[in-house]
């Protein structure tokens, strides 16, 4: 599933890509998707296929393609504080997306049918706090995975403002599905081959509307255990942070707001600069006709007032392609980590320094 968008070089050559065919359409969608490198949910031997607009599959361990995650993230209209479940949640990847617009008041939970790719997902998450830039850029709403059918989910659990389903859902399950919603919450899954977005506008009202079509490994039944009974899924609780952790993000979040102060007082305006894109070639194309005159067959270009200008264009353009080849590629500076350098800076004991930066590696 996949192939709607050109493969990239990179993370954020993909995104430009996505971006160009109307896959991402918000800048939330856009910095969370820039903010996390696919790359990093691959192992090591595939990585080269990363940046393309395919799914993936290893054993249990399966990414869908680009351009339907990014097609859920915009239908799931994320905002911080909201609840979200990711019934099929596999390795992180879209969970730790989502996290980063939630922000810390929010609740992120996923449910994954193989304990071996609950591992996988941890190890990757534990990798994206430890060492990622991009996590100092944001408040994160870290995941919890729990090991279960998502079939089988406890009748008494909480339900949630956003649910997501990664595996293809039958005509017969989509009353269990909505039941998992909110009044006002919204539920994306694959139902009979279309993604499809339900929105809850009331109790029982709910507004339906079909995304594009696609193709889901369908989801797998319960299996009962020998007594017949099936093993209810218990989802993580809704735990209270500590008076410390709020103490944390609030001075995170007032060094941010410094920092963002001091950069609008040297730039003037405080705007971001647009994202550069790669400036594509656009081959012109002369128009010909055909003149048929006493049986004899003469071919010639019709004449156009711009031609002229148009072969100078390209020829300028060709010239310019030349100048840049022969420039010796430099490298750019790596990102600056504003944040931890204020913290680092701060007249702290070492130990709170490295508890506000969440004992991080870079």
């Amino acid at each position: 599933m996949g192939g709607a968008v050109s493969a990239g070089e990179d993370n954020d050559e993909l995104i430009d890509n996505l971006k160009e065919a109307q896959y991402i359409r918000t800048e939330l969608v856009e910095q969370a998707f820039r903010a996390i490198d696919r790359a990093d949910y691959y192992l090591e031997e595939f990585k080269d296929n990363a940046y393309k607009d395919l799914a993936w599959k290893h054993g249990n361990i399966h990414l869908s393609a680009p351009c339907i995650y990014s097609e859920v993230m915009e239908a799931l209209d994320l905002q911080p504080g909201l609840s979200f479940l990711n019934l099929g949640s596999g390795t992180g990847y879209l969970s730790s997306m989502v996290g980063l617009i939630l922000g810390p008041f929010g609740v992120n939970h996923g449910v994954e049918l193989h304990s071996d790719v609950i591992e996988y997902a941890k190890q990757k998450l534990d990798f994206f706090i430890r060492t990622s830039d991009s996590f100092d850029k944001f408040e994160f709403c870290e995941p919890s995975f729990v090991t279960g059918n998502c079939l089988e989910i406890s009748p008494d659990c909480t339900q949630y403002d956003r649910v997501y389903c990664g595996a293809g859902v039958q005509k017969e399950h989509e009353d269990y599905m909505k039941s998992l919603l909110k009044v006002g919450g919204i539920l994306v899954m694959p139902l009979e081959e279309k993604l499809t977005k339900i929105t809850r506008t009331g109790p029982s009202a709910w507004e339906t509307k079909k995304i594009l079509a696609v193709s889901f490994a369908p989801l797998i039944q319960p299996s009962h255990s020998d007594s017949g009974k099936s093993r209810l899924v218990q989802l993580p609780p809704l735990a209270v942070r500590s008076l410390q952790d709020l103490a944390r993000i609030a001075i995170r979040g007032t060094i941010k707001k410094i920092i963002h102060q001091e950069t609008m007082g040297k730039s003037g305006n405080g705007l971001k600069n647009p994202p550069r894109f790669k400036r594509r070639r656009v081959r012109r194309r002369r128009m010909e006709t055909i003149v048929f005159l006493d049986k004899e067959v003469f071919a010639s270009r019709i004449s156009n007032p711009s031609d002229d200008n148009n072969n100078c264009e390209d020829v300028e353009e060709e010239r310019r392609e030349e100048e840049e080849k022969n420039v010796p590629e430099m490298k750019p500076d790596p990102p600056v980590n504003f944040l931890r350098e204020k913290v680092l800076s701060l007249p702290l004991p070492d130990p709170l320094k490295y508890y506000l930066l969440y004992y991080r590696e870079k």
